[in-house]
């Protein structure tokens, strides 16, 4: 069966680099003489059938943007079998042919799911900050928030510096430390905090006691969101310690921000790949990154093995922070 319609859609939460991706999907697509249907605010937009045909102009002046300007959500009746099956319903009206889902670990079990149970096809793109797809070393928009970890890492340290405090920067990653261990690399980070690891709050402390008998006039720790108590684990290093300690919760600023040029063009090449992938006939894959090389990777392989902490970089971490 030739494929002359394609959709794509951003879900869950937004990833610097989503319209890059999505502009790299139409053009393709375009180029292909295949038409290309934008679906708005993600699996809502299917089931409410929300969308649009796009052209080349529809995509002009996004690359540089955040966010994605198709729009996202989490949608409850997707969720349910009447939803998928409204959504499938509302592909074949348009005589849609194949869906790419640009999105994380929850946007790509909703393809899944939809794929399993309609036997439509679907191709992934990995797009989520936390880096926490299997078999991928990289997803859309980790650079990005990587690089605006770093920028408040170093205004930070300037004040932690002059005040000779102990900061402790939350990051985004509950169920996955990639993010936190990284920026703690990247930006001289003292000590990371992360959920693959238990939490020991007495092993913090005397760690922090110990750098700063060493000679350590301040401290910056990254910690992952979640993973334990972190203003109570302010409260109690100053009361058992007497250092002064701060904790700076960074956010959605994390998610927000132009993409860097690793992430538009590692976006630019998902969508390039994924689009071809459609026009092919291809389905119920995810392309990502190993060690360099654009991999594809089936999708119930993608969503149902956890990906490994880096544990190299986390010993690395270790190791340079004394």
């Amino acid at each position: 069966m030739s494929v002359e319609n394609i959709a794509v859609l951003t879900s869950g939460t937004d990833a610097p680099g989503m319209n890059a991706a999505i502009r790299a999907v139409v053009r393709t697509a375009i180029n292909n003489n295949v038409r290309i249907w934008g679906v708005y605010d993600g699996y809502r937009g299917l089931v409410d059938d929300n969308m649009e045909e796009l052209t080349s102009i529809s995509v002009a002046d996004i690359i540089q943007r955040g966010g994605t300007f198709l729009g996202t959500s989490f949608c409850k009746r997707f969720r349910t079998k009447e939803g998928r099956q409204l959504a499938y319903e509302n592909l074949k009206k348009h005589n849609i042919d194949a869906l790419i889902v640009i999105g994380g670990d929850g946007s790509l079990r909703g393809a899944e799911e939809f794929e399993r149970e309609t036997g439509f096809s679907v191709i992934g793109i990995p797009a989520t900050i936390e880096n926490d797809i299997w078999g991928t070393d990289y997803a859309i928009g980790t650079d990005t928030a990587v690089n605006t970890i770093l920028q408040a890492i170093n205004e930070i340290r300037d004040t932690a510096k002059a005040h000779r405090r102990t900061f402790i920067i939350e990051v985004m990653g509950n169920k996955c430390g990639w993010l936190a261990t990284y920026s703690a690399v990247a930006g001289g980070g003292n000590m990371v905090i992360v959920p693959e690891e238990e939490f020991d709050k007495e092993k913090i402390i005397n760690k922090v006691q110990k750098l700063h008998d060493g000679g350590k006039s301040y401290l910056v720790i990254l910690a992952s969101e979640g993973t334990g108590n972190m203003q109570e684990l302010v409260k109690e290093l100053e009361a058992r310690t007497g250092i002064s300690t701060r904790l700076t919760v960074l956010g959605l600023v994390q998610r927000g921000g132009s993409p860097t040029a690793n992430d538009r063009v590692f976006a630019s090449v998902l969508g390039e790949q994924a689009t071809l992938a459609a026009v092919s006939g291809l389905h119920n894959i995810v392309f990502g990154m190993q060690r360099g090389n654009i991999v594809c990777i089936d999708l119930r392989d993608a969503i149902t093995n956890k990906k490994e902490y880096p544990e190299d970089l986390r010993h690395l971490a270790e190791v340079i922070s004394l």
